[in-house]
């Protein structure tokens, strides 16, 4: 049974064109790091915040989220709080917009195991120290005294992540957790998560815009484009031979993390703008950016996410299209 899964999941807000997710279909098993990538406003965030049960306020929601057997769509606040405080943690982007300016690093790491657990808070100290030590930060009895604003944005990225591990959680979902971050600071963060999930055998959902990123980190990926699934495949296939316009279009507009010898490689952008909630396509949502699609085919009816060897893709021309068609053209995402 998979730790974490979505059913044909989708959401619904009053006065939108288009669903905000459109019945998404996931899977993040223990010890399993999977990526959902995709631009911003594909649904990424909305996906992640759904394992916790945080769904959009007014949202009408279709399908089925279970995390470690437990449905969350339609549970009850028992259930929601026997998810958030034992089962499965977020770590959300902004640091600074996730902690209490006001009250010290120690009162944040500690509330919950003082509240929830009912923790001594001798006991809920000493479990704080060792998560502060454990996420690379010297001095971890000092920082316990300290405010948000008395340390730099790497530093309290740490001090979520160490937050987001204090229960003991099986599952961690990772909300694009180094865009706020210079890119050493990234790469030192990003090197944290990996070390914590295989010491502690986490299933991990990471939400990121950068598929390169992904690639470097994550056992599979699904791409996602106006609330839906594209593509979804092993990371070294998806990588190497992507068979969705989209992917492709993703990859060629990102530069690599190892940059091949000789003269750099030319970035093509993806054409045109993505979909907003008051747009929407009777076809493909991507057909009006894509360079191969097929009028009449593609812009009228929607694909359906279909096997392909070990790859699902939603599009009428996966069969046809090469990754190297799609990379030479610029084929978007």
């Amino acid at each position: 049974m998979a730790l974490l899964e979505y059913e044909n999941l989708s959401i619904a807000l009053p006065g939108t064109a288009r669903p905000v997710l459109d019945g998404i279909d996931l899977t993040v098993s223990a010890g399993e790091v999977v990526a959902l990538v995709g631009e911003s406003g594909s649904g990424k965030s909305v996906t992640a915040r759904s394992a916790l049960g945080l769904f959009p306020t007014g949202a009408h929601v279709d399908g089925h989220v279970r995390v470690d057997g437990t449905e969350v769509v339609g549970a009850g606040p028992a259930a929601l709080r026997a998810i958030r405080t034992g089962t499965a943690s977020m770590i959300f982007q902004d640091p600074r917009a996730g902690i209490n300016p006001v009250r010290r690093i120690g009162d944040f790491l500690t509330e919950a195991l003082r509240v929830s657990n009912g923790w001594s808070k001798g006991r809920a100290d000493d479990r704080a120290v060792e998560l502060l030590g454990a996420v690379g930060l010297p001095d971890p009895e000092r920082h316990l005294r300290q405010y948000p604003y008395e340390l730099s944005g790497g530093m309290l990225q740490r001090v979520m992540i160490a937050a987001a591990l204090t229960a003991g959680p099986r599952l961690l979902l990772c909300d694009e957790p180094t865009t706020a971050l210079d890119v050493s600071t990234q790469a030192e963060i990003m090197a944290i998560l990996g070390r914590l999930q295989r010491e502690r055998d986490l299933g991990m959902l990471l939400i990121t815009h950068d598929i390169e990123l992904a690639a470097a980190v994550c056992d599979r990926i699904y791409v996602m484009y106006a609330g839906r699934i594209v593509e979804t495949a092993p990371t070294a296939q998806l990588f190497g031979a992507p068979r969705h316009p989209y992917t492709a279009g993703l990859l060629g507009s990102s530069p690599p993390l190892r940059a091949p010898a000789g003269p750099p490689a030319r970035l093509t952008p993806i054409p045109g703008s993505p979909m907003g909630l008051l747009d929407s396509a009777p076809g493909c949502s991507f057909a009006a950016r894509c360079r191969s699609a097929r009028p009449g085919v593609c812009d009228r009816t929607p694909p359906p996410l279909e096997g392909h060897g070990t790859a699902l893709v939603a599009c009428h021309l996966a069969e046809s299209l090469t990754a190297t068609d799609n990379t030479a053209t610029g084929e978007g995402t």
